[in-house]
């Protein structure tokens, strides 16, 4: 194997994924949420750089070919289940997380049985276009998250009156009651509709590979 720089920010990458969750058992909320998103948002740029410079530098490798999706997949999948640990468990933000997770687990399993022939079950451009789905949707509820605990802790020691007169304009909102509420609700919106277009685009790409694999099963 040949240590590049592109091969180096793959790694980088993979090691940032359990880092996300770690972020929430040695920080405190809202800290927790800024880090991990930060550490996300840092990994997910990597994912855009590493195959962009391999190419531009002519240092493509089978090792990068080979780590990249499994980086891929640890943050995508060690990030969901963060964010559905962390939530109400409601089954709009869980089913398309369970699609995401059943589809990635699958198609690791379809390459594990296809050996030297995996190389059947190619990348795909509308692959690509999941991952980046998922990676802009995880950072949207991370968002959300942040916007959350600001909005709960601004209102720590008012009874719930006093915070509807804040949130409908009778009392003076010298919190941003207001503003961190639409923050919460926007992102927290847009986040479950990113997802839900990520879990479409990886059910489509989960039965493609599955497609393409079916020849390899006729014993």
């Amino acid at each position: 194997m040949t240590w590049t720089f592109p091969n180096t920010l793959t790694v980088l990458r993979l090691l940032a994924a359990p880092g996300v969750a770690v972020m929430f058992l040695y920080f405190h909320r809202p800290w927790a949420d800024w880090f991990a998103l930060a550490l996300f948002l840092g990994a997910s740029l990597t994912d855009f750089l590493d195959g962009y410079l391999a190419r531009a530098w002519k240092q493509e490798s089978k090792f990068g070919r080979m780590l990249d999706p499994i980086a891929d997949k640890a943050m995508v999948v060690i990030a969901l289940m963060v964010i559905v640990g962390y939530s109400s468990m409601s089954p709009w933000l869980v089913l398309p997380a369970t699609v995401i997770l059943f589809r990635e687990v699958f198609v690791s399993g379809l390459r594990e049985f296809l050996g030297d022939t995996a190389g059947t079950l190619k990348v795909t451009k509308l692959a690509k276009w999941k991952t980046t789905a998922q990676m802009v949707a995880i950072a949207v509820l991370f968002a959300q998250g942040v916007f959350e605990h600001y909005l709960w802790s601004s209102t720590a020691g008012m009874d719930q009156p006093m915070v509807d007169a804040i949130l409908t304009g009778q009392e003076e909102d010298l919190h941003g009651l207001r503003w961190k509420l639409t923050g919460m609700v926007w992102s927290g919106h847009a986040g479950l509709w990113l997802l839900w277009l990520a879990a479409a685009l990886t059910l489509i790409t989960g039965i493609d590979y599955f497609r393409k694999s079916v020849p390899y099963f006729k014993d």
